[in-house]
């Protein structure tokens, strides 16, 4: 909706960046870019209580406990950004000296082996409000009763009870994303737009811990000049090759936006950044759209956020960090004849199962509201389930599960790469959209973040550790 991107709006972002930098954003190139965060975060895991017999009882015996260590190594390897600090505690003390070995705010997963183990160890657990996950297996005890108790008072708590194993590995992908967040910056061309707690650099810090730095116009300016003109060629030549058909645009359209491009991917290698958001495009248009370069950011798992929409961009690193994928942010509009709901924009990424998953094919096309340009129209996986999220002023996770049922071969009205997903409620849907608290613009009412992937339950636990409410708006 590039429409929305006003003169205006360009014009104000020098003077927005002045209140920015005043309330706490820091600015591109100010200092030194920092070292980039550590290749991997710690996480402490707690067996709680003492090994009971294998034949009797309530609890979990030593073979098991061997069998979910194996699991938790197995799993550092598999997330490769993750590492455990494993050990034993009977009692708070013990806890507490765990802790401190596991690092200040490294989140804990803790296994009660027996009754009472999990309450003999929680008094430090919960006072350091660092994020908690309880795996309980089924006859482990009785202490499963009390962590959704917690979580009612206020606690970053959340519990799998299951027989599987597995579930630990869900538990480190979704403990591993508060750190991560912590060590994350993003950087924004103004102006920011969405709920008023999403573009505050302080309530972001102080909600997220991610650090919002502003990116001068001028700093753009320079790098594009820079471009090396055989790497733009060369990327223009790939998207040409790999595209099924480009309809309306020249090459030097997207000899342009290849320029843009590869801009943007040295901006944010030069500042070891982890998400982007671009105010206005408005400055841009002439020299290049920038649809091409959010979709190579978006496939190498960076999110970029278009029409400066913070809730999107939140919604995408969160679930980047927690399921490895990226999001397809857009529009929506409903058929409720076809209990469906569409979701359609002018940008996406090509590998929505994740920075190692495959391409999805795709037409160069020009922008479908600015009639010109060149931006991708991607025609993703019909039959695939996927979660439509947004997280709204930083407190509430909005979200709802569907299939896609229809890709257009051509798109012909509304933006170019449309999805149409088969929905629990359609029309339900249209009356409880937000969800009773979203308020805003347009855009901000308007967009939603679309992933590959049923990840409702995984969200709910996430959101649990972050202590986001949870709204379901089918």
């Amino acid at each position: 909706m590039c429409q929305n991107c006003t003169r205006r709006d360009f014009l104000g972002a020098t003077a927005a960046s002045g209140m920015l930098l005043a309330a706490g954003a820091l600015r591109a190139g100010d200092q030194k870019a920092p070292e980039p965060p550590p290749k991997k975060v710690r996480l402490v895991a707690i067996f709680a209580g003492r090994p009971m017999p294998a034949d009797r009882s309530w609890g979990v015996c030593e073979e098991e406990i061997a069998a979910m260590e194996k699991r938790l190594a197995e799993v550092e390897k598999t997330l490769d950004n993750v590492e455990f600090m494993v050990g034993r505690a009977r009692t708070a003390s013990e806890a507490q000296a765990l802790l401190q070995r596991g690092g200040k705010d490294a989140p804990v997963l803790v296994i009660p082996l027996c009754i009472r183990g999990l309450l003999a160890v929680s008094e430090p657990l919960l006072k350091s409000g660092r994020p908690l996950a309880v795996f309980a297996p089924p006859a482990s005890g009785h202490d499963w009763m009390y962590p959704y108790r917690w979580r009612q008072q206020g606690k970053p708590v959340t519990m799998f009870t299951s027989s599987d194993y597995g579930e630990l590995e869900r538990a480190a992908r979704l403990l591993r994303v508060v750190p991560l967040l912590r060590q994350s910056r993003v950087l924004v061309f103004l102006p920011m737009r969405g709920t008023p707690p999403a573009c505050s650099p302080e309530e972001i810090k102080s909600r997220l811990g991610v650090d919002v730095v502003v990116v001068p116009q001028e700093r753009f300016d320079r790098l594009l000049e820079a471009v090396d003109a055989k790497a733009a060629e060369a990327e223009a030549d790939r998207w040409i090759r790999e595209a099924r058909r480009m309809i309306e645009p020249g090459r030097e359209d997207v000899l342009k936006a290849a320029r843009v491009s590869l801009t943007l991917a040295r901006l944010m290698d030069e500042e070891k950044a982890q998400g982007l958001a671009v105010g206005t495009c408005m400055g841009w248009l002439a020299r290049g759209f920038p649809c091409l370069g959010f979709t190579r950011l978006r496939d190498r798992g960076i999110p970029a956020s278009c029409e400066g929409d913070m809730d999107s961009l939140w919604t995408m690193l969160l679930f980047g960090y927690a399921f490895g994928v990226p999001g397809f942010q857009g529009n929506a509009t409903f058929d409720t004849a076809k209990n469906a709901l569409w979701t359609a924009h002018c940008v996406g990424p090509l590998k929505m199962d994740g920075p190692e998953g495959p391409d999805a094919p795709y037409l160069l096309r020009s922008h479908s509201e600015i009639g010109g340009g060149v931006v991708p129209e991607i025609q993703y996986r019909l039959g695939q389930k996927i979660t439509r999220s947004k997280l709204v002023n930083l407190d509430t996770l909005l979200i709802s599960t569907g299939t896609i049922i229809e890709v257009p071969d051509k798109s012909f009205r509304a933006c170019r790469t449309q999805i149409v997903t088969e929905v629990a409620d359609a029309a339900q849907m249209v009356r409880n959209w937000g969800g009773g608290v979203l308020d805003g613009d347009m855009m901000t009412l308007l967009h939603r973040v679309v992933f590959y992937g049923d990840h409702l339950q995984s969200a709910r636990h996430l959101a649990d550790l972050l202590g986001l409410r949870v709204v379901e708006e089918g």
